[in-house]
């Protein structure tokens, strides 16, 4: 899409950042108020993240002109942030195809631009990547600068702590800049902070703190009575006291939309020596008032008309896995009150709002912390309480080794709720819930179902509540079934699958949503279907009775393909001596690019053409 050069004159002058630091610093003012209406204006179009974005602009200007970027590493954390980026970084005109199949990734993505310098998607990683490439930079001596951006929710992970612990002891020349948009680290961002960010960033205190340790590096009492007076003093006024405990110079906080504020400061601090971190306050959805005011709802966002004040409805339709997941978990902790809620920070994404509202005392947000979120889980179960894990399924995997070594190791009876199984759709390969039923199955203990429907994932939830045993129900993005969720709650018998329809020579059997696209194959082709619901434990009487009526077997689900459902079949079959031809449908051994969920089955071939297809070809 062309830029409309009478629209936006500054930013059409800018394809690469080069062309930004060519700018006089005075029309960076109006450069950020440009790129931002562009922004607004190119995710209204496209769908996609918004209010974060929105909240720094004024940052990215100011980084890609003060650094020299991409010969200067900038490490983005998560990604939602970075639009702005893609904007300036010569992805402009491509903006209105990202998140769509073959179009711009929704995050830095390093086979997209040299400018990405790091491939993201999940948080808390920027730290611990910048530390490794300020090393690198080190050994180099070109004089290459590093520079960390992590978002204040980012900064809830151990792994960021872990990291700058360990940057604190290298003493590695890097900056981390805080992006604080929605925790209140600090609640007052004026004058004094900004003046005193200037001094204490300046090259005139620099000199005197430097040359002062090594006038009393002779003397190490005074220089510890000098370093601790230091500290004390900075503490009265700023908030970083933390921060330098673990060996960083603080900086901050800052105002993050004041651009000569944010230039200044980060050229002060460009050739300071050692691990350095700027705390800079913004706004999420920074100059789009109905973002302002909710920032979490404009966070992701469809397509919508900026003019509006309101982001368009959805239409009505079947219930999601999500809201079923909602709806039951109030229902059971109506029954239950030793019902514990845990989600590491996806209330909303999770279904959890109405739970956290009406049932505050059993609701737990642990923010991103997803190893803590399950072994909460597993110590609540010690004490006889109920734990419920609400998870993605791509997080989970941050958590593998709390869920075998505090969960299922201990055979505590925590419950997994993962959505966003399977394909995911838009956000691409970092949240492709691929992995799940293959790095789950192997684990000792565990007893893993895959709902159909949004029926059977009721019921499949009050079943693994209730069966004493670490138990996982795992769920994709979006709906499947008629729309009529059950209000009673069924415990359905361990490892029992349902056969939908006998039929000649070949058993499709399924293994989670897929159903409604084999279910009319089933019925052209004349196969057998049956549901196989459990993924561990199998239904393995049925299967030896199956394995006397038909010649092939079709295992179809949606996770790779490696280690998956259907390898258990495979397995099972190899252990007892039953020869069948096994073929096995689904995600095949590559990360999975964006594009809707629809696109993707096609292309893999798991949609009604693709199975078909397959089943023919036999």
């Amino acid at each position: 899409m062309k830029l409309d050069s009478s629209k936006y004159p500054l930013l059409a002058l800018v394809d690469e950042p080069y062309q930004l630091r060519s700018l006089p610093q005075d029309k960076l003012r109006a450069l950020s108020d440009e790129l931002r209406d562009y922004l607004l204006n190119s995710v209204s179009q496209s769908s996609g993240h918004l209010a974060s974005g929105l909240g720094t602009v004024e940052l990215t200007v100011a980084l890609h002109y003060v650094y020299n970027t991409p010969d200067d590493r900038l490490v983005w954390d998560v990604g939602h942030q970075a639009y702005p980026h893609k904007i300036l970084t010569g992805r402009r005109d491509q903006m209105h195809t990202i998140r769509q199949k073959d179009g711009l990734h929704p995050f830095p993505y390093r086979e997209e631009s040299e400018y990405d310098t790091f491939s993201v998607g999940h948080s808390s990683t920027s730290i611990s990547a910048a530390l490794a490439m300020s090393i690198a930079a080190k050994r180099e001596n070109q004089g290459r600068k590093v520079v960390a951006v992590i978002g204040d929710g980012a900064m809830t992970a151990g792994m960021a702590f872990e990291a700058m612990n360990h940057a604190g002891d290298v003493k590695s020349d890097m900056l981390i800049i805080l992006n604080d948009n929605e925790m209140s680290i600090s609640e007052n961002v004026g004058a004094l902070n900004n003046h005193f960010a200037r001094i204490l960033s300046g090259s005139f205190y620099t000199n005197i703190r430097e040359g002062g340790k090594k006038l009393l590096s002779g003397m190490p009492p005074v220089k510890e009575l000098a370093s601790r007076m230091e500290e004390h003093l900075k503490g009265m006024v700023i908030p970083g006291t933390f921060f330098e405990e673990l060996g960083f110079n603080y900086i901050g906080p800052i105002d993050g939309h004041d651009i000569n504020m944010l230039v200044d400061t980060l050229r002060n601090m460009r050739n300071l020596k050692g691990p350095q971190l700027l705390h800079i306050k913004t706004q999420k959805g920074k100059g789009y008032k109905p973002a302002e005011a909710d920032p979490i709802g404009y966070h992701g966002v469809p397509k919508f008309d900026p003019s509006l004040a309101s982001l368009p409805k959805s239409k009505p339709g079947a219930p999601t896995f999500s809201k079923v997941f909602g709806d039951w978990l109030c229902d059971m902790a109506s029954q239950d009150s030793k019902l514990m809620a845990i989600t590491p920070a996806m209330r909303e994404g999770s279904g959890m709002v109405r739970f956290s509202k009406e049932h505050p005392d059993q609701y737990f947000d642990v923010a991103i912390a997803e190893q803590h979120a399950v072994t909460l889980g597993a110590g609540f179960a010690c004490e006889g309480l109920r734990p419920v894990v609400a998870i993605y399924s791509s997080f989970l995997q941050r958590a593998y080794d709390q869920l075998i070594h505090d969960v299922a190791l201990q055979q505590l009876p925590v419950l997994f709720a993962i959505d966003r199984a399977g394909i995911v759709g838009a956000d691409g390969e970092t949240h492709q819930g691929a992995y799940d039923l293959s790095f789950m199955r192997c684990i000792p203990n565990m007893v893993i179902m895959a709902p159909s429907d949004t029926n059977e994932c009721r019921h499949m939830l009050y079943t693994g509540y209730m069966c004493g045993l670490p138990a996982a129900v795992r769920y994709p993005r979006g709906s499947a079934g008629s729309g009529e969720v059950a209000t009673d709650m069924q415990q359905y018998e361990l490892g029992k699958a349902n056969v939908i329809r006998e039929g000649e020579r070949i058993a499709i059997l399924n293994f989670g949503t897929l159903l409604h696209y084999a279910a009319p194959v089933a019925e052209e082709l004349n196969t057998a279907l049956v549901d196989m619901r459990f993924v561990k434990p199998l239904d393995t009487a049925l299967l030896d009775k199956l394995a006397n009526q038909y010649e092939h077997f079709v295992t179809l689900e949606d996770n790779a393909i490696a280690g998956g459902a259907g390898s258990a079949v495979s397995e099972y079959f190899a252990a007892q001596g039953i020869i069948k031809p096994v073929t096995h449908l689904g995600i095949p051994d590559a990360f999975i690019k964006h594009g809707t969920q629809e696109q993707m089955y096609a292309e893999m071939g798991l949609d009604s053409a693709g199975i078909k297809s397959r089943i023919q070809a036999l």
